[in-house]
């Protein structure tokens, strides 16, 4: 009863019409017709007049919509005095945005869901600048500090992003990557805010303030994807004409060859515009929510129409399609230098990196044992690599061209396909290089093989990497076309040629950034990826799988099939029902009831595109069949951290 009450309060117009309705019901079978006739014909002419202002407005703005089909059928059936029938068109149209609420609400549930979620209390236990203490603290999490110490009880959700202080931890990660299953953390590991912890409590220290975490950043890219205007506006825009056209051509042509008038009437109640303005945006919503539940943030609908219509795709390699965590496989100093000392120094200056390579070899020094010593200074040269004074010696890590302009020459290491080099300098000196090797996806070969098979006709690797390496890695994923040793700009450039459009770009660092923003559709892969690459992206993945990609494009086209579809049912229903109209068998009354049924029929169809084909990603890869020849050009000089 109280839902039923706040209903009526939320949709004015709707209330109003059911009282005036009712009332002209019941004066109706008091025998006070002509009371009843002018209260409804009152009624409906303050709605058409409201309208006529919405639609002045609209055109004002450039924008001619489907309303003067609504106008014309309150008009006319006042006119042949069916105001009955004129009264129930009011509630259709009313009742149109409560029906549109009501899906919307049910398409959008996995977004919605992930705004309910947000984190809003945190238990701090110790700071920084505060003595230890077993006594907790809750704070909003808002006003927890990086370096606090939390703890998280069991099924609480996790406040901020941080490091996991217990000795391991289980966690539902579901509404950030769309896994279903708990993953286990162990100390040390990364807990990302937003995850629910499982069934003991942890604690924690936090490695970012709250705005800066991963969920946070989730929500903001979920607020922009709600509050975007989805291009489901235009889809209803190329039928608005001809939809009113053909009615009205129907409308008069019934009227004419019966010369009865209500007939106009009769045929344009059932021409009503509701099919045309709800059910697409109900599919559009759908599949944005669709795509939040596996794990693919889509800033609105405008960007799932893009990723049906994607012709060519191209990739960045490193944390893309290899798995961005290198592992070190060799170690290769210079004469009179101890390998583990160069591991050391290179494992301390790259902790102030943030390439992809530094976190390979930072970790493997930790597994050995080391302990990365501070810098008195340090910095990072971008696309060049890192300096920084360890223990009064001034270590450079970095790509071989870079070491080279620092020391004269270098020794030139020998690398095996899919490896990748970082060379190290000290005090002025070569020291050596350190070998690392990445891997390709296990899911990257399905991916291009399934874009491949879907239409997508050019599938391009744009890289700053060396190109024997590229040529290695995009062998194993199936890509024949390579361009290696890029800068960021010279991606940007390569992009904007690529044909045929529109382009979809998957990249993850913060190089990659100005290229997403210079695509038709820009990717990022948000697991672990830069903060930088994810504003300038149209869609990110959370989940670390490049598989995502495909299902993108898959939900994009499925969506944009069900809002095709849920239109076209509209249209050939209305259309058929005028048609029946026009013999005078359906009365305005039922015409206007009957409506309504149609209305439904198409807002349930757009419900579809909540669910969709799955994506066959092991099948794709098997079909998959790389050129004989690697076509592979180049930007410029070698530029990248790494060099064959």
């Amino acid at each position: 009863m109280r839902r039923f009450a706040s209903a009526l309060v939320r949709y004015p117009v709707i209330t109003a019409t059911i009282l005036v309705g009712a009332l002209v019901l019941i004066l109706d079978l008091v025998d006070l017709d002509a009371t009843s006739r002018w209260i409804a014909t009152l009624y409906v002419s303050i709605v058409i007049a409201w309208t006529l202002i919405g639609m002045i407005r609209d055109v004002l703005r450039g924008h001619v919509g489907l309303d003067v089909l609504a106008v014309v059928a309150m008009v006319a059936t006042l006119a042949v005095g069916e105001y009955v029938a004129s009264l129930i068109i009011v509630l259709m149209l009313s009742g149109g945005e409560a029906l549109e609420d009501f899906a919307a609400r049910r398409a959008k549930r996995e977004l919605t869901s992930l705004l309910d979620r947000a984190p809003q209390t945190a238990h701090v236990i110790t700071r920084p600048s505060v003595e230890s203490s077993d006594e907790t603290q809750d704070v909003a999490a808002d006003d927890v500090e990086v370096g606090d110490v939390l703890l998280v009880r069991p099924s609480e959700i996790v406040p901020v992003d941080g490091v996991l202080l217990s000795h391991d931890g289980s966690f539902d990660e579901s509404s950030l990557t769309g896994e279903s299953l708990p993953v286990t953390r162990s100390r040390g590991d990364e807990i990302l805010s937003g995850s629910i912890n499982g069934t003991r409590a942890i604690r924690m220290r936090a490695t970012r303030r709250s705005g800066d975490s991963q969920y946070q950043q989730i929500i903001a890219l979920v607020r922009d994807a709600e509050q975007s205007r989805a291009p489901v506006v235009r889809l209803a825009d190329r039928f608005a004409i001809p939809f009113t056209a053909v009615s009205l051509v129907i409308a008069g042509a019934a009227w004419g060859l019966s010369g009865d008038a209500s007939r106009f009437a009769e045929v344009l109640v059932l021409a009503t515009p509701c099919p045309l303005l709800i059910a697409a945006p109900v599919a559009f919503l759908g599949g944005l929510s669709r795509a939040a539940k596996a794990g693919i943030i889509v800033k609105g609908g405008a960007v799932i129409e893009q990723l049906a219509r994607v012709r060519s795709a191209a990739f960045d390699k490193t944390g893309t399609l290899t798995q961005g965590r290198p592992d070190l496989v060799d170690i290769v100093p210079a004469p009179g230098m101890d390998p583990d000392d160069l591991l050391r120094l290179a494992a301390s200056a790259e902790q102030y990196s943030s390439h992809v390579l530094a976190e390979g070899i930072r970790r493997t020094a930790q597994t050995r044992g080391w302990t990365l010593e501070a810098a008195t200074d340090a910095r990072e040269i971008a696309t060049n690599g890192v300096t920084a004074v360890i223990d009064g010696r001034t270590v450079v890590v970095g790509k071989p061209s870079f070491i080279a302009s620092l020391t004269g020459d270098l020794d030139r290491v020998a690398l095996e396909p899919g490896q990748a080099a970082a060379y190290v300098a000290i005090d002025g000196s070569y020291a050596g290089a350190l070998v690392l090797a990445d891997d390709p996806r296990p899911d990257a070969r399905g991916t291009v093989g399934w874009l491949r098979g879907h239409g997508v006709e050019r599938v391009v690797m744009l890289t700053g990497d060396a190109t024997p390496t590229a040529q290695s890695v995009a062998a194993d994923v199936g890509i024949a076309d390579v361009h290696a040793e890029l800068l960021p700009a010279d991606k940007v450039h390569l992009a904007r040629g690529i044909r045929p459009r529109p382009l979809l770009m998957v990249g993850d660092g913060v190089n990659d950034a100005p290229v997403l923003a210079a695509a038709d559709v820009g990717v990022a892969m948000g697991a672990k990826g830069s903060t930088a690459a994810g504003d300038a992206a149209d869609a990110v993945i959370l989940r670390d799988e490049i598989g995502r990609v495909a299902h993108a494009v898959s939900i994009g086209r499925d969506t944009l099939r069900v809002a095709f579809t849920a239109i076209w049912i509209g249209i050939a229903l209305s259309i058929g029902l005028m048609l029946v109209a026009t013999t005078g068998i359906i009365p305005a009354v039922v015409g206007a009831l009957v409506q309504e049924l149609v209305d439904l029929a198409t807002i349930l169809y757009a419900l579809r595109a909540l669910t969709g084909r799955p994506v066959d990603l092991d099948a794709a890869a098997t079909d998959t069949a790389l050129p004989a020849d690697v076509v592979t050009s180049h930007a410029g000089a070698t530029r990248s951290r790494t060099d064959a």
